[in-house]
């Protein structure tokens, strides 16, 4: 007996009808909730019946049995890493909101892991699993196997999540640890550059390729109950067997390690955000940071010290700039790798920084209002956007040198480097000079809670802030793209490619000061409005 007068399978009944409580109230909340659910769910799913046929229509290829042990792998991978990244997107990932009720451990792992079962994403999973099977199946004896491997893959894919939840929930819980989910856009942005660069490889390979990969994970659990069918169809029925039990080890190993951190959740104290008083050290009020010292006095240094620690501090910032940093040194990078990249790609990294001076305003949220306080001239404006935008330059000018000299090595391509360097400090300056203008002219709301970057009803703005500034950047730039062509295309123009690092540099510098006085007097003169658009969310 588990509580009074339940059993298990009653826990288990009455887990699962919680989850799908859960679900239903959710989407009674409104209307644009249960469409973007419904929505999402027929998108799921489509995508999950066309990857069936895909992986019906691989039966009989000969590198078969390699693509489908991969994907299940991978697969499982994604289970988990998903509680790291999306802590909130399952309310019954988080154990400890059931630990003031009388119930033991392992009855509610097995109430849990019947849970863990209802949901889109089992059933995505479940379909996948299902394709990978009938690919490699053949045979009475093959079919029985693959019965018990979906099975047992399936079931290893939802311990392995819930474990790795259960084994972190107090960090995914506590304000510090949600920070771990701005990897989410590292990844994501890593991980479809990866997709792309092993898709150009298969292309240009074949599916040979990854049959060394195969080899090694149709022994690694869930991989190897997949693993066990092919085995099963080619008759080595021994070895069908122990990789079948290899993912039933893996499963069994799973559930006892959830339950074992379930058991630490629910008898021990939580102690992770508690810090003691005697721990901290006194702090003289008088003294100063060392980041406020390396920058200057007066009102840009606050300004500067203020933005940089939102960017290590504040979340959705820290998100943005980590999704940006990545993106803007991948994409030169992997095209270089891949023998079709250009050195101008490296103006991918000031790009991407470039917009992190767009909606300035928006990303203090309501707390604009204190910043408010402080301008009532134009002159305090452009003070606030240049300090603004100083602190933004401390990070890309090193970053952008060293993504284009990074690039220029890969390539080999060093007398082009002056080229790709001026371009890239003359494309920073108009993204600032433009960032800085769109930021008084359509400020918008950035949510604190939940995923969402825009606040409802404001989505136009945002497009018009983002797109519409890039555009007007391009064309700010235009003289010195139209130079960089000229030294391309003109008779003896690469003894004059040395000139468009300073007259790049130069150029950034003039258009950023010139934005500045241009949305300063703006900026002082819309301070209502802004600070409304900012507080809306």
């Amino acid at each position: 007996m588990t509580t009074d007068g339940a059993t298990p399978a009653d826990i288990t009944s009455v887990v699962v009808r919680l989850k799908l409580s859960l679900l239903r109230n959710g989407l009674r909340q409104s209307g644009g909730r249960r469409a973007a659910y419904v929505v999402s769910a027929v998108v799921v799913l489509l995508f999950g019946a066309l990857q069936l046929l895909g992986l019906i229509a691989l039966r009989g290829h000969a590198h078969a049995e390699a693509v489908v042990v991969l994907l299940v792998a991978v697969l499982a991978l994604g289970w988990a890493v998903m509680p790291l990244f999306f802590p909130g997107g399952d309310e019954t990932l988080d154990p400890t909101r059931l630990v003031m009720l009388p119930l033991r451990p392992r009855p509610l792992v097995r109430a849990l892991l019947a849970a863990s079962l209802v949901g889109i994403g089992p059933l995505f999973t479940l379909l996948l699993l299902t394709g990978s099977v009938i690919t490699v199946a053949h045979g009475g004896a093959a079919y029985a196997v693959a019965v018990v491997g979906v099975v047992l893959a399936l079931l290893v894919c939802v311990a392995l999540a819930r474990a790795v939840a259960a084994a972190n929930i107090r960090l995914l819980t506590s304000r510090k640890g949600r920070d771990l989910a701005v990897l989410s856009g590292l990844v994501i942005a890593i991980g479809a550059q990866l997709v792309n660069f092993g898709a150009q490889r298969l292309g240009s390979s074949g599916l040979s390729q990854l049959e060394p990969a195969g080899d090694v994970l149709r022994w690694v659990p869930p991989a190897s109950a997949i693993g066990a069918v092919d085995s099963a169809s080619e008759g080595s029925y021994g070895v069908a067997v122990g990789q079948l039990a290899l993912s039933a080890g893996a499963l069994v190993a799973l559930i006892a390690v959830w339950a074992r951190h379930l058991t630490k959740l629910m008898t021990s104290p939580d102690g992770s955000t508690l810090q003691s008083a005697t721990d901290q050290p006194a702090r003289d009020p008088g003294t100063t940071g060392g980041l406020a010292r390396l920058l200057p006095a007066g009102r840009t240094g606050t300004v500067m010290e203020r933005s940089l620690r939102y960017v290590w501090r504040d979340p959705k910032t820290k998100a943005a700039w980590v999704t940006s940093l990545a993106i803007g040194l991948i994409v030169p990078v992997f095209n270089a790798l891949q023998g079709t990249g250009s050195i101008y790609f490296a103006c991918f990294a000031a790009g991407m920084l470039g917009i992190q001076m767009y909606n300035q305003f928006g990303q203090d949220t309501s707390a604009f209002w204190m910043v408010a306080t402080t301008i009532s001239s134009a002159r305090d404006a452009y003070v606030e956007l240049r300090g603004r935008a100083l602190a933004l330059l401390v990070i890309t000018l090193p970053y952008a040198t060293l993504v284009t000299v990074l690039t220029t090595a890969m390539l080999g391509d060093w007398p082009r480097l002056p080229e790709a360097l001026g371009l890239s400090f003359a494309l920073l300056g108009a993204m600032l000079a433009t960032g800085a203008w769109t930021s008084a002219r359509f400020p918008y709301s950035i949510p604190q809670e939940g995923y969402k970057n825009v606040a409802p009803g404001q989505t136009g703005l945002a497009w018009i802030s983002i797109f519409g500034g890039m555009v007007s950047a391009a064309l700010l730039t235009a003289p010195v793209i139209a130079a960089t062509i000229w030294v391309n295309v003109a008779k003896n123009g690469d003894d004059w490619g040395w000139l468009l690092l300073p007259v790049g540099a130069a150029y950034g510098t003039a258009i950023t000061l010139a934005g500045l006085h241009l949305a300063a007097p703006r900026t002082a003169s819309r301070l209502p409005e802004i600070l409304t658009a900012v507080s809306k969310g």
